[in-house]
């Protein structure tokens, strides 16, 4: 196993982006329906029909505001000094166009590490939740409200660009309330926004009020929760950010997702998830703005996504979340409420389950990735975290509890791999004797290869000499180990800016030693000087040059190649996390401690078995058996067939 770890290694990392790249979720097709389904009762039937409106109302007052303005909150404490990850403080702004959420900025999360106490209260540093975002697309903000085909008779000049009365709402509540009445006045909408102190909640509240918009029925709208939220930092390894629904048909039916992410997204689509919807939103790798309902309204369906392009900083990806919302009219003169949470936080696994369970499906989708859900790693990669969190509770540093983890690991499969390599031992040393036979029967048929072939097969049958196929079995038993392992590390909230040891002050990033501000062709982003992926190359080269030399010609042969793949591997990794550099340092470090020292303390035992009773007997002897078999009784009925068509061919000539 030790001898082709490199070539496993490469060889999953190739499955890892392959699959992806080979097999992408099809975009489908559609445009996101406008016309949402109604609510039980509320006259669906008709409600998106523009045939079926009633007409225009009377004239009655507008309710809106003569002039754009924006209105800035500090929520929860924020510009205080508080303990780094204090729940519910931010930086907010809205504006009254659209009546958009416009800036979201968590006050005790940071862009980067090492801030003094000034740093901490500016504003600058604080970690940006949603961004102020200049585009051509009036989609880009968050909790934005755009009418559909049965509610445009009533808001002819739409809902993203008009301008809102907007109003700061009173102590106690922290928050703003947004309202607009377009022209002629039928009916009045409201929005509400409020915080939840000591949360990472938004409430978000909708109202109708029907003054003179005729009798109840339903009116479809597209809600927009989230458009603007940004990649916390350009990871190969994790596209961000993504949009994201989750639904069941049923309540007794499981919960299932659909996400798209940003980057390389060019149009619009459809979210494959479930009616009615039970979260809707946009997240990156550590942090989301996810909005779900209050109570089990059902008023969310038909999820899409579209990419929002920035003017500004046109090399950034974003992408939003959109869903159709059906909301019923109340009957004349009445106003009607739905109520909405929005969970506007870090995706740390404990507080983000908690707060709703249909979240543990976007962990979920960010463990298993594409290759993850395909080698079903999920509950190995929750497992390992779960061991991961019980070092760290023991040592209190996360790049500690890695490499406890890694040797623990390594630990549990030492027996499989020990008897994979006596298997493979065992081989090696039957190739050598047995490879004057094989040599000789080379020269013999040098000019015969299909003579050459049969000698082969016949030598390697008598002595037995197959190889061991159990000795690939580690390599496929630590597959899913191996998947679950880089998985967890990727995506673990835990890792975030948590620091190891000396320069390494987060794990989460590369661990960036000193700059270098270099942007060279076909070469990695060498922005900074990357120790641990170097670290990790010398170790896989030591490790190649450890490996005895192989008896047979073509392993030798791979051998040689296999010296080639620690560069390969240094371009591909150069900007690996420091986390997952340093379990790739410690697998191959536990390696070459088993080639130097533990070899030599215990050789593995490569005496040759006794022979059994029936050549080729075992799990594989008796399969290679028969193989041997099947291929002879081929050969000879081609052979019989060959001398069957020279007979014809010699009788055909005599004739003439």
């Amino acid at each position: 196993m030790d001898k082709r770890l490199p070539l496993f290694l490469f060889l999953s990392f190739l499955i890892l982006f392959g699959w992806q790249l080979l097999f992408p979720a099809p975009p489908s097709p559609e445009a996101l329906p406008a016309a949402p389904a109604a609510p039980a009762g509320a006259g669906a039937a008709a409600a998106d029909d523009p045939a079926t409106s009633p007409p225009a109302p009377p004239a009655a007052p507008a309710l809106a505001a003569t002039s754009e303005e924006e209105l800035e909150l500090f929520v929860g404490g924020a510009g205080e000094l508080g303990a780094p990850g204090r729940r519910g403080a931010y930086r907010a702004v809205f504006s009254n166009r659209g009546a958009r959420l416009v800036v979201l900025e968590l006050a005790d999360y940071f862009h980067t590490l090492g801030n003094d106490e000034a740093a901490r209260r500016e504003p600058a540093n604080w970690l940006t939740l949603l961004a102020r975002v200049e585009s051509e697309d009036p989609r880009a903000g968050a909790l934005l409200l755009a009418p559909g085909p049965s509610a445009q008779p009533l808001v002819p000049g739409g809902l993203t660009e008009v301008l809102w009365q907007m109003e700061r709402l009173a102590e106690p509540a922290v928050g703003v309330r947004f309202r607009y009445a377009p022209p002629g006045g039928a009916v009045v909408l409201e929005k509400r926004v409020e915080f939840e102190p000591g949360t990472w909640h938004l409430r978000f509240s909708l109202a109708l009020e029907n003054r003179s918009a005729g009798a109840a029925r339903a009116l479809g709208f597209t809600l927009v929760p989230a458009a603007t939220l940004p990649a916390e930092f350009g990871d190969q390894f994790y596209a961000e950010p993504t949009a994201v629904a989750i639904g069941r048909a049923s309540k007794n039916a499981d919960f299932r997702s659909a996400h798209k992410a940003a980057p390389r997204l060019r149009e619009a689509g459809v979210l494959e998830a479930p009616s009615p919807l039970a979260v809707l939103g946009v997240h990156n790798k550590y942090f989301a703005f996810l909005l779900r309902e209050a109570t089990e309204l059902g008023t969310l369906s038909g999820a899409g996504y579209f990419p929002l392009h920035d003017r500004v900083a046109p090399e950034r990806a974003l992408v939003g979340a959109e869903a159709t919302l059906s909301l019923a009219l109340p009957a004349p003169g009445e106003r009607r409420a739905w109520e909405y949470v929005v969970y506007a936080g870090p995706k740390d696994a404990d507080d983000f389950i908690a707060d709703a369970p249909a979240h543990e499906l976007v962990l979920e989708d960010d463990i298993s990735g594409g290759i993850g859900r395909f080698f079903q790693v999920d509950h190995i990669a929750k497992g390992l975290l779960a061991v991961l969190r019980l070092f760290h509770g023991w040592v209190g540093n996360w790049g500690v509890a890695i490499i406890l983890l890694t040797l623990c690991v390594r630990g549990v499969l030492f027996p499989l791999n020990r008897r994979a390599q006596t298997s493979m031992a065992r081989y090696q040393k039957k190739m050598k004797r047995v490879q004057p036979r094989l040599e000789e029967a080379k020269k013999r048929f040098e000019s015969e290869p299909q003579k050459l072939r049969e000698a082969q097969a016949r030598i390697m049958q008598e002595e037995g000499a197959f190889p061991p196929l159990g000795g690939c079995l580690p390599i496929f038993l630590q597959m899913p180990i191996f998947f679950g392992l880089f998985s967890a590390l990727r995506v673990s909230f835990d890792l975030r800016q948590a620091p190891f040891a000396g320069w390494i002050v987060d794990l989460s990033r590369p661990d960036r030693l000193l700059p270098l501000g270099l942007d060279l062709p076909l070469l990695p982003n060498l922005e900074y000087l990357n120790v641990l992926p170097l670290l990790m190359v010398v170790l896989w080269v030591l490790q190649q040059m450890g490996m005895p030399k192989p008896a047979d010609e073509q392993a030798a042969r791979m051998q040689k190649m296999m010296m080639f793949m620690p560069v390969l591997f240094g371009f591909m990794l150069y900007n690996y996390a420091a986390g997952l550099s340093l379990y790739m340092i410690t697998t191959s470090s536990c390696s070459i401690l088993e080639q130097k020292v533990i070899k030599k303390l215990w050789p593995l035992d490569d005496s040759e078995l006794p022979p059994k009773e029936k050549p080729g007997c075992g799990p594989f002897g008796g399969m290679m058996q028969h193989l041997a078999e099947k291929q002879r009784e081929q050969m000879k009925r081609v052979q019989a067939m060959e001398a069957e068509r020279r007979r014809k061919e010699s009788r055909s000539g005599k004739r003439r």
